[in-house]
């Protein structure tokens, strides 16, 4: 199915069929023909039009198919379907225009910030040939990669993203990410991260059950009225997995997982500009 055939879609089917909505193609499409580099040889011309060829690219992150299944739908060859998704990757990286406001952001005196959400979602991956134990997950009871997102809490904007090992415990991968925040900056998070405390006192998180105890009423009512809030984070990181790249098992070189990652993420800021968002 070309951009010829599904450009006429309403805008929810058109979200539906490759994760985003027109407005946002569009506007993609605009980045990737403004700094796409002349073809310089000569020879037969590439079959894709520059709307196919992103049109494939989300469907690809969208429905995680072979490059085999993605080529015989499009009539090319894996090899090609490959050259093609990465090339349009890697241009929408180098453009700068679709990217994460960063950590610098965090502290930065004039950024309008006052409650973040820090979360940790994992994301499965094939047996490594070496090292699996630091891949493996005792949550998952499989090999991961863990990708951790600050979240603002006021609009649900992602400032920036951190990627670990599956067998590696949420605050270090919070630490080895370098994250810090203003002080008047609250930080809320899980159980995951008890001792964030020493590194910013402007936090909240879970308590934990004592071992061998029980917690208190009090305690029990804190935790409830904190996960209300910090389920945003949850809710961020089912949007971005809409994308079945990051929920299906990741089959292809983990190097390029982050870089993907924050594609999407930053898709996601973008729509969230967008009247009407329906991020679904």
């Amino acid at each position: 199915m070309t951009y010829e055939q599904v450009k006429s879609l309403k805008s929810e089917d058109f979200k539906r069929l490759c994760g985003v909505r027109p407005d946002t193609f569009n506007q993609i499409l605009e980045v990737l023909r403004s700094h796409s580099q002349p073809k310089q040889k000569t020879g037969r011309p590439g079959k894709l039009s520059l709307e196919d060829q992103l049109l494939m690219t989300l469907e690809y992150w969208r429905e995680y198919r072979t490059y085999f299944h993605i080529g015989q739908s499009w009539g090319i060859n894996e090899s090609t379907a490959y050259r093609i998704i990465r090339k349009i990757e890697d241009t929408l990286m180098k453009s700068r225009i679709f990217t994460l406001p960063g950590k610098k952001k965090l502290t930065t005196s004039n950024y309008q910030l006052e409650v973040v959400v820090v979360d940790v979602t994992e994301s499965p991956i094939e047996r490594p040939k070496k090292k699996q134990k630091k891949f493996y997950s005792g949550k998952k009871k499989q090999h991961t990669l863990k990708s951790q997102v600050v979240v603002d809490q006021a609009n649900g904007q992602i400032i920036c993203t951190a990627h670990g090992k599956g067998r590696e415990h949420d605050f270090r991968i919070f630490k080895n990410s370098k994250v810090r925040l203003r002080e008047n900056i609250e930080y809320l998070g899980d159980k995951g991260y008890q001792g964030i405390q020493k590194l910013h006192a402007n936090s909240r998180i879970s308590k934990k059950k004592p071992r061998g105890g029980t917690l208190t009423c009090e305690d029990k009512k804190s935790n409830q009225e904190l996960a209300s809030i910090r389920v945003l984070g949850e809710h961020v990181n089912r949007k971005l997995k809409i994308f079945k790249i990051l929920s299906l098992t990741y089959r292809n070189r983990r190097k390029r997982f982050s870089l993907r990652f924050n594609l999407i993420a930053a898709l996601y800021n973008y729509e969230l500009h967008l009247p009407q968002n329906e991020f679904v």
